[in-house]
Order: C-alpha cells, then structure tokens, then sequence
C-alpha cells in the first residue's frame, strides 16, 4: 500500500468524524491527504472504493501480525485476529463511530458495505489460518460478518483501555457462531476447537 493511502485513509475517517458518511467530498479528502482531488476520483470513482481501501489496510495490519503455524484452537485463532481487527481500527475511532452512526440510519450504505464485510471477514479467516474458499468457505466469512458486527457494537461503547467489554462480546459472538456452524453442520473446527463433535 503506498504511503498517500495510509495519509488518504486518516484524511477520510477524519472527514468522516466531522461531517459524516455524506460529506465525504474529493475536495476534503484532498486538502487534508495531499493527494490531487483529480487523482483522488481517477483512482476512487466511488466513496465505497475508500471504504474498501480501509478494509484492505485493516486486513493488512491483521495479516502482518500473524505468526504462520501459530498453533492454538481455530476458535483462539479467530478470537485472535478479530481483536487484532479491533486494534486497527483504533487510530480513525471517531471517524468510524460516525460512520456506524450513519450506516444504521443508511439502508443504502449499509447493504453496499455487506460485500466488503464479507471479502474482509474471509480475509480474516485466512489470517487464522481457515479456509475461506468454496461454499463453506463463504459461510464462514459470512458467519464472521456477524461476529464481527457484534464485536463492533461492544467496541462503539467500550472505551476501557483493557478493552475487556469487547473480549466479551467477541467471545459471546462466536459461542453463537460455533452453534450455528454446528446446526449448519459445518465440519467440526470450523470456529470451535478441533475436538468439537456435531
């Protein structure tokens, strides 16, 4: 990722804190990232082409911290990454409070962000080490866009620096998520330690 994105994704969620998901303009995001408003809309022909360059970034940082054969439960694997997920988003929290803020009054901007969601969370699934590929595959990631949902509606609310609310939420989410794979029959592993049976 070039160096103008990092500055161009702290200049959108900065935008974003001080005046929302619609007043995300080419003008704004230029003057605050440097990057020429002409570049800026050549290379984003979309507002969710920004959002998808963030989700890009926070699988990044995600994917630079995984140790390969990390060992442990898929389940601590994925309560891993998610965390992890959670520490990425920490620089541009106000902008991405004002953004969940936006999205639950936009059914629009909601459904458009339902396939980044997804493509992030098998991503993510990828970072711990599961497969994310096929029909199972999306069913997991779709599972943790759930997770994932949860977790940040703890997170919107937890300002603790131990950030032990969230761990809550994120454990609670996947004890759901592993109870559903298993209505689902999902192969055992999936989310829920390798001895767990259907």
């Amino acid at each position: 990722m070039q160096t103008s994105d990092t500055k161009l994704i702290d200049a959108l969620f900065t935008v974003i804190a001080d005046h929302g998901w619609r007043g995300v303009t080419p003008g704004r995001l230029a003057a605050l990232s440097g990057v020429p408003a002409g570049e800026l809309v050549r290379r984003f022909p979309s507002r969710l082409d920004l959002l998808r360059l963030h989700a890009d970034w926070v699988a990044a940082q995600v994917a630079e911290g995984t140790v390969p054969g990390q060992g442990g439960t898929p389940r601590d694997r994925v309560f891993d990454v998610l965390m992890r997920g959670v520490d990425a988003l920490l620089p541009h929290r106000a902008g991405m409070l004002r953004l969940m803020s936006d999205m639950r009054r936009d059914g629009v901007l909601a459904g458009a962000l339902a396939p980044i969601l997804q493509r992030s969370m098998g991503r993510m699934l990828d970072a711990a080490e599961l497969d994310s590929s096929g029909l199972q595959g999306g069913l997991r990631a779709a599972g943790l866009v759930g997770v994932w949902l949860m977790t940040l509606r703890a997170w919107e609310k937890d300002d603790s620096v131990d950030m032990g609310t969230t761990m809550a939420a994120v454990d609670r989410a996947l004890d759901r998520a592993e109870q559903t794979a298993r209505s689902l029959r999902l192969e055992p592993g999936d989310l829920a330690p390798q001895n767990t049976a259907d």
